[in-house]
């Protein structure tokens, strides 16, 4: 740790690797500095919003957002690369804290090396590495260079107690911070049981993501509109992807309503009566906002082999683990047809078993994930200001029952 003198700023060196990592690290500086009570400096790699707080960013974040086998192999040079640059910048002026956020392949291997070198320096990984969900053995292999683990899920610190990880606490999930956002008040909540039924459109937050399922997506709202009758479909365009949403949407026989911007977003989310989803974080939030949804994704042919192999949970989608119960279908490769995804999707539009049994699950989320207790960003905050205190943050074991 480098020495630094009552005046002095707490220097807090932070790595986010993606979008989502961005948000968490700009929630987790603001925390910080409440919390710290005195001056802080922050630098390290990010996005927009951590650099609007004034963090200084060793190169763009984009650099190391990669995602899929195969953009990674592509990639590798460059990557390699800069994690030697990041280590050395770590190396040549220590922080008094290092705080990794998500970006395990990246932020694992800048970890190890920054251990291997200063041993003192305390090291914070935030967001879990899905040990639960595919190569447990991460869980052992991060002990001895992580000094805490912070949790998203409430499942997780029993699963890293029990695969031998590292210190690990449960903080909450960021979405607990928007539980009002995304959840409709009484006079939107009427707008659920109207007809047209408003129905999300969710085919992903990444380029290939949307490519992949475009196809899909298109028949299935054209089956389900020629057998249930008018439906409002609504399709949140993330920003980056807007004209490549626009240029596939061209071609599907029917076509959804283009929403832009976060506030229409969550607004869409109040309103919906059920959601056509894409795999990912994106579930829980439906989950936590009380619309049914079916789930369908492809990925691509060698990533679905290696994840086939490698995969320990019977489900990919996240409500379906918050929750302990596979009520969400999810429809996988070449089980994701249009048959089957239209009428697992036409099935929700209609009160009966399977709307009922999703609504009823997703009542309990909030009692899972004590979204009644402090805010997630506070309590990481704290964790990262004990480790640099070097004392024990407190343990919070308690939550859903860890997959297995």
């Amino acid at each position: 740790m480098s020495a630094r003198t009552a005046r002095e700023p707490l220097d807090i060196f932070i790595i986010a690797g993606e979008e989502s990592g961005d948000q968490l690290g700009a929630h987790l500086m603001d925390a910080l500095v409440s919390e710290h009570g005195g001056p802080v400096a922050f630098r390290g790699v990010a996005g927009p919003r951590m650099t609007a707080r004034g963090l200084s960013s060793q190169f763009p974040m984009v650099e190391i957002a990669l995602f899929g086998i195969t953009s990674i192999i592509i990639h590798i040079p460059r990557v390699l690369r800069r994690i030697r640059e990041t280590v050395a910048a770590i190396l040549a002026d220590p922080p008094d804290v290092l705080v990794l956020i998500d970006a395990p392949g990246f932020n694992r291997r800048v970890a190890r090396q920054v251990r291997k070198f200063r041993p003192a320096m305390p090291i914070v990984f935030y967001v879990s590495p899905t040990v639960w969900a595919w190569r447990p053995g991460r869980a052992a292999e991060m002990r001895p260079y992580i000094d805490h683990l912070l949790a998203l899920l409430p499942f997780e610190p029993e699963v890293h107690r029990r695969l031998g990880g590292p210190p690990t606490t449960y903080v909450g999930h960021p979405i607990s911070e928007r539980v009002a956002e995304i959840r409709p008040g009484p006079g939107e909540a009427r707008r659920r049981t109207e007809a047209p039924p408003q129905v999300l459109v969710l085919p992903g937050s990444r380029r290939n993501e949307i490519t992949r399922l475009s196809a899909l997506y298109a028949g299935v709202l054209a089956r389900v509109e020629a057998e249930h009758g008018p439906v409002d479909w609504l399709l949140p365009a993330v920003a980056q992807h807007r004209d490549l949403i626009l240029r596939e949407i061209a071609t599907w026989p029917v076509k959804p309503r283009i929403i832009d911007g976060e506030a229409a977003k969550f607004a869409a989310f109040r309103s919906a009566h059920a959601a056509l989803a894409c795999s990912g974080t994106v579930t829980l939030e439906l989950a936590v906002a009380g619309v049914p949804q079916v789930v369908a994704y492809r990925a691509g042919w060698l990533e679905a082999q290696i994840v086939r192999r490698l995969v320990t949970v019977d489900t990919a989608v996240l409500a379906n683990l918050v929750v302990g119960d596979k009520v969400v279908p999810e429809f996988l490769q070449e089980n994701a047809t249009v048959e089957a995804v239209a009428a697992a999707l036409s099935a929700i539009l209609v009160d009966g078993p399977a709307r009922d049994r999703q609504i009823a699950a997703f009542a309990r989320i909030d009692g899972i994930m004590d979204f009644a207790g402090e805010a997630p960003s506070v309590k990481a905050a704290r964790i990262v200001l004990a480790c640099l205190r070097d004392t024990a943050p407190p343990e919070k074991e308690r939550g859903a029952e860890a997959p297995r």
